[in-house]
């Protein structure tokens, strides 16, 4: 395919697609059959976690540095290991945030940005697309975080895309891609915001 572009991203989540890149750079587009999702109502944080949040330990910022959480997700995890997040998906992702539609949820210690992730936001469903961390539970409370401003902001689905123990442990579960569709279908119909602001402060509250 051509460069990809916003316009491209967004005509693909709205039909259940999304792509990533092999090593070489290669795009390919993805629809998994089953779908994972977390259920955003029922999300509990993890007792171990409660003391973290308690403790604040990190501070939460919302697309303040989107790229450089693009780019720390990019970053292998090992010395073998590759990575999906090409340079042409960082462009357009980084595109799409610049049109209010994805966005980047960051822990700061210090000042310092040590955790955090990134999706895309379309009516009322959010589409996660990766996380990172550099000190321990960072991602973990972002992720807290991003749960509390879906509920805030009433959004009804957060798409996870596959199955695998990172999701997991956040309380994703499988669906049918045919269910997928329709909650999907529901859910971009209906009209909310992620954020109203480039910087919107986020409270921590255990549930």
């Amino acid at each position: 395919m051509n460069q990809l572009t916003a316009d491209d991203l967004i005509y693909g989540y709205i039909n259940g697609i999304f792509p990533m890149a092999d090593a070489d750079g290669t795009l390919y587009w993805y629809s998994p059959d089953p779908r994972a999702i977390i259920p955003i109502d029922s999300y509990r944080p993890a007792k171990s976690l409660r003391p973290t949040l308690n403790k604040r330990k990190f501070e939460i910022r919302i697309n303040c540095d989107f790229e450089g959480v693009m780019r720390q997700c990019a970053a292998p995890r090992t010395q073998e290991d590759g990575t999906w997040i090409s340079e042409d998906i960082i462009k357009a992702y980084t595109d799409l945030h610049d049109l209010g539609m994805a966005h980047s949820v960051e822990a700061y210690q210090k000042g310092q940005l040590v955790g955090g992730l990134y999706g895309v936001s379309i009516g009322a469903a959010f589409f996660g697309e990766s996380m990172f961390h550099t000190v321990s539970n960072a991602s973990k409370v972002a992720f807290h975080a991003l749960i509390e401003v879906l509920r805030e902001r009433n959004f009804r689905l957060l798409d996870t895309q596959f199955m695998n123990d990172n999701v997991r442990r956040f309380g994703a579960v499988e669906i049918p891609k045919l269910e997928y569709i329709g909650r999907l279908r529901q859910a971009i119909s209906l009209k909310t915001r992620f954020t109203e602001q480039a910087l919107e402060p986020v409270f921590q509250r255990v549930a």
